[in-house]
């Protein structure tokens, strides 16, 4: 093997799988958000607080997919700052809105 390839092991799979389980975890935390939301038991900021989950919800699947993808590369790049900062804003917006639903 040459210097220029990777055996990257079973690392990138564990990665790839974290990564998958957050999804999920958001998805979940949406599809209960949205639960809540149909079935009356919010305050008036529900249906802004249920869109605006959506929205935190998309905005972390299209970050987790990026770097679920580019994790199948020989060399998978590091998660930069800006996809750092998307997936943790969209996970703390995910808990606000819940917070902000129930009133």
């Amino acid at each position: 093997m040459s210097a220029s390839e990777r055996d990257p092991g079973l690392q990138p799979e564990r990665t790839r799988l974290a990564w998958r389980r957050t999804t999920l975890s958001c998805t979940v935390v949406a599809l209960l958000a949205g639960k809540q939301a149909l079935h009356g038991g919010t305050g008036p900021a529900g249906p802004v607080a249920l869109s605006l989950s959506v929205l935190a919800w998309l905005g972390f699947l299209r970050v987790a997919n990026r770097r679920v993808q580019g994790m199948g590369t020989a060399r998978p790049r590091q998660l930069g700052a800006r996809e750092a900062l998307t997936a943790t804003a969209c996970t703390v917006a995910l808990a606000v809105f819940a917070v902000a639903m129930l009133f």
